[in-house]
């Protein structure tokens, strides 16, 4: 019998508060060859992520993929590396940063803020291991996908479902699918696109770029792609645009099925072909700037619009840390916390009390 993860520095005079996880997807370490491997074998074991069966996938993913995947990507994120590291990453850490300076001090039971990565580190065991020790008693779960798949926010709900079942005694929990039609999230869109276009010019055309999936997920049950379509609607509709000025598109397909369409390398392809010689890309479906958005789309796609005979793409980043990012986030974190019943024992003077009660009763602590 495998003993259950006990919390050995619990003390009865310890404040509770209530923690809010941050998760992102994940990143390698370093980007190297190995550190990417190391990733990648973790990412691609996940069957939420690759739904084929395991042996013949384990014999794929570590006969051919792992073998040759690695140092293709590697090279890839040493065009985005920074002095802080990978993007992702990096952007994430300060966006929890300005969401903990947002709620030091408020008035009301304590919300500690913690930040984890799907796969790679930090990793959510640790993050949610670190919350317990502040003394947790209620978790907010926000995985940084505003379109739920079972591809990225069910891979969150498994692997916090792996982790607390480890544990003794279990916060009170909610979980946050979506947010792909609240109302702040899209307005920071479009706040996000204006600004862009005050700055650089407004271009014929505006691409709505999502991460794409196969489309038997889709037929299968995964609301994804109804969710995208239903963010792309709101911001064109935000942004008064006409049918003609804009398009969603997909990209990141891996592999030979068919995925999500239209395809976003094939569209700016057609509308090089088409005469149209500038376009304005975004990724609405990105939280946080990343190797998808800053090498593929803003490397790869860049040079193949040009190559085809567009003569200006630009692309407008992601919503990072942005202040409007921060704000529509706080604001689905204030809706979540409502209606949570208050700590009856909350303050100094109540919690000595609780654990003098507690060491007459035999406590250690």
């Amino acid at each position: 019998m495998t003993d259950l993860h006990t919390n050995l520095d619990f003390r009865h005079d310890d404040a509770p508060c209530t923690g809010v996880l941050l998760v992102n997807l994940g990143t390698p370490e370093a980007p190297t060859t190995k550190a990417v491997r190391d990733y990648l074998a973790e990412f691609l074991w996940d069957p939420r992520v690759v739904d084929m069966a395991r042996p013949l996938w384990w014999l794929i993913l570590h006969g051919v993929i792992l073998r040759i995947r690695p140092a293709k990507v590697a090279k890839a994120y040493q065009s985005i590396w920074t002095d802080d590291g990978s993007p992702l990453l990096s952007v994430s850490r300060r966006l929890t940063a300005a969401l903990r300076q947002r709620y030091e001090g408020v008035d009301g039971s304590r919300v500690e803020i913690a930040l984890a990565m799907r796969y790679g580190k930090p990793a959510m065991e640790n993050a949610l291991q670190d919350l317990q020790n502040k003394g947790m008693r209620r978790l907010l779960v926000l995985p940084l996908y505003p379109q739920y798949s079972s591809t990225t926010t069910a891979a969150v709900f498994d692997e916090l479902s792996r982790v607390l079942g480890q544990w003794r005694w279990l916060p009170d929990i909610r979980f946050v699918q979506h947010y792909h039609d609240h109302p702040a999230y899209i307005e920071a869109l479009a706040t996000s696109i204006r600004k862009h276009w005050d700055t650089q010019g407004r271009a014929e055309r505006l691409m709505m770029s999502f991460h794409g999936i196969p489309e038997r997920m889709c037929r299968a049950g995964d609301p994804y792609y109804c969710e995208c379509v239903k963010t792309a609607r709101l911001l064109a509709d935000k942004l008064e645009l006409n049918d003609d000025q804009w398009k969603l598109t997909f990209q990141s397909r891996f592999g030979r099925e068919q995925w999500l369409q239209p395809y976003t390398d094939g569209t700016l392809t057609e509308w090089a072909g088409q005469g149209v010689r500038s376009v304005d890309v975004v990724c609405p479906g990105f939280s946080a700037d990343c190797l998808e958005t800053l090498e593929e789309m803003n490397e790869q796609n860049r040079e193949l619009f040009l190559s085809k005979g567009g003569e200006r793409f630009s692309y407008i980043p992601a919503l990072n840390d942005r202040a409007e990012h921060v704000d529509a986030l706080a604001g689905l974190i204030d809706a979540q916390l409502q209606g949570w019943q208050p700590d009856l024992e909350s303050s100094p003077e109540d919690l000595a009390r609780s654990r003098r009660r507690a060491l007459d009763h035999g406590a250690k602590q």
